[in-house]
């Protein structure tokens, strides 16, 4: 339930608070910082199923054909929980360089995908223009975000872990 309110709430503040603070129309992607930091802190199958459901509330609302942006959430989603248990997820630097590496996967196949096979070749302009500073926004935010999705999901592991021994 308390996915549903992060993915919801992810969504709703960038589309509403964050296009209001955009820079030269850019703004944070803070459904690819609540996959990746999910994945990272739940694993490969968790990662899969949050990007699964944000691409498709993304493919809803701003996607031409549906199952586009929730196949690629679901890949990020799946590959950064990979790393769930190879890296500690208490220390910040690591899930920011993931996410921040998640983002730009995301806008690189975005741009092959939608503009390169429709022979718009100009990947300068789009680097430097639209994936490079949605990259830098997108960091400068998972560094404020993340440690409050891991301090939640922490919490809630906590109550998980306390209400499973009151029943051993």
């Amino acid at each position: 339930m308390i996915n549903l309110i992060f993915i919801l709430a992810s969504f709703i503040l960038q589309t509403t608070l964050f296009r209001a603070l955009d820079f030269g129309g850019i703004t944070p992607n803070l459904i690819i910082i609540y996959t990746a930091s999910f994945g990272f802190i739940k694993g490969d199958k968790a990662g899969l199923i949050s990007g699964f459901f944000c691409g498709l509330l993304y493919d809803i609302f701003f996607g031409a054909h549906l199952g586009f942006y929730a196949l690629i959430f679901m890949y990020i989603g799946f590959l950064i929980g990979k790393l769930h248990e190879i890296f500690y997820s208490q220390n910040l630097a690591i899930p920011i360089s993931f996410i921040t590496l998640a983002d730009f996967v995301y806008g690189m196949v975005c741009y092959v995908l939608l503009f390169m096979f429709r022979n718009k070749f100009d990947i300068g302009y789009y680097m430097m223009n639209i994936i490079i500073p949605e990259v830098v926004y997108t960091a400068l935010i998972a560094i404020l975000y993340y440690p409050l999705i891991l301090k939640i999901n922490n919490k809630i592991d906590d109550r998980e872990q306390r209400s499973a021994k009151k029943f051993v």
